[in-house]
């Protein structure tokens, strides 16, 4: 496929599909992670004196309605401020933008516009429309097949992967063609439905999968444990069973022993430390406990390849983040090749501060967890059949 250092960009109208899907909390942005990501990429358009367009979604917004809470107009004013550049905000771009060489724009969320997620035609073309060259440069949307990442690339006059999306696929191919073993994988998150497929993936490709947060609460359940009014699918039951009775599997799935619980979800909420036999009926299972922590630790320190994606617990609340903080410090401390990708992954790793201590950081989760599972992630099979 066609890379942006392929492309003389002088002179040219080119339209960029970054990830810039922040966390922002009471206005504040609280990870500017995948912004610092993207200046690189910036900096090159920059100094080839091109017009430079922006483009990104934020959050799950109803398509086809404006709302403040998930408009990108704060990510401008932080951008300027990285770059020391003004980014100018353009709310209506669907007919067109006008901006000269040397000037940066960032344009609206894609996502209030009608047919963005269904990879619509009319909605690809209008956005086609808006460039000379269009660069895929979001690794973490690059599974999902939308207008804006897809679509558009198709009806573009000329479409390419920039540095941050072929860092990213070069970096994976090469972590994990051939990882050395014995290889651990952590994945953290709500729901077993949603990363099933990479789960059963990883089960035949680690030796340790070690879960948390409410995927690991279904696990403990299925193997027989009272887990209160914790998070867990019961639909998926019968798969977690299933896979814990795997006799043939090639990969361990170490038990949590003990777990740190409160009676409600809130920052105010007291923890308490109990081993799992002791959860009562009206707990809430938050985290994982330092027994458990100490267990997993050790086999982290063993691990000659650590796949990361997900916290273990409700980290952003301190009282229940120790089992992600001990997780990600035995990540840090480990002599082996650790790999790390997803939004609150990318969070817990700059609470903790160990940026500099994982040996590759994906901007992506889904994506990063799709193209370990093995998935073609559609935007990249697009920019290889439009080619050169």
């Amino acid at each position: 496929m066609l890379r942006m250092s392929d492309l003389d960009l002088s002179d040219k109208k080119v339209l960029i599909r970054e990830d810039l899907n922040v966390p922002i909390l009471n206005g504040e942005i609280t990870s500017d992670a995948r912004i610092r990501a993207i200046l690189p990429t910036l900096d090159i358009a920059l100094k080839a004196n091109c017009a430079i367009l922006i483009m990104s979604h934020m959050g799950r917004p109803t398509e086809g309605e404006y709302n403040s809470d998930y408009s990108l107009e704060p990510i401008a004013g932080h951008l300027s401020k990285l770059l020391g550049k003004e980014v100018n905000f353009i709310s209506d771009w669907y007919d067109g933008v006008e901006v000269t060489c040397g000037e940066i724009v960032l344009l609206e969320n894609v996502r209030f516009e009608v047919g963005e997620k269904k990879n619509d035609e009319a909605l690809s073309r209008k956005m086609a429309e808006l460039c000379d060259i269009f660069i895929m440069d979001a690794f973490a949307c690059a599974h999902r097949a939308h207008a804006s990442t897809c679509g558009i690339i198709d009806y573009a006059k000329m479409a390419c992967a920039g540095p941050l999306l072929s860092k990213e696929l070069d970096a994976l191919e090469l972590s994990f063609k051939e990882p050395k073993k014995p290889v651990v994988a952590i994945v953290g998150g709500s729901k077993v439905s949603t990363k099933l497929g990479v789960l059963k993936s990883l089960s035949g490709l680690v030796d340790y999968l070690i879960l948390g947060g409410g995927i690991a609460n279904t696990f403990i359940k299925a193997s027989g444990h009272n887990i209160g009014n914790s998070l867990h699918e019961e639909s998926m039951m019968n798969i977690a069973q299933s896979m814990l009775s795997d006799k043939v599997k090639s990969c361990q799935i170490p038990e949590i022993i003990d777990v740190v619980v409160a009676k409600e979800f809130s920052s105010q909420s007291k923890a308490n430390i109990k081993m799992i036999e002791e959860v009562a009926s009206d707990d809430l299972i938050l985290d994982i406990g330092p027994k458990t922590a100490e267990i997993f630790s050790k086999i982290i320190s063993q691990a000659q390849t650590i796949i990361w994606n997900g916290p273990l617990g409700v980290f952003e609340f301190d009282q229940f983040g120790l089992g992600t903080k001990a997780i990600a410090k035995a990540i840090a401390q480990s002599k082996g090749f650790s790999a790390a990708g997803g939004g609150d992954t990318l969070a817990a790793i700059e609470k903790y501060e160990i940026v500099d201590d994982i040996s590759y950081i994906s901007t992506g989760g889904g994506a990063f967890l799709e193209f370990i599972e093995g998935k073609p992630l559609p935007s990249v099979e697009a920019l290889k059949i439009k080619g050169y």
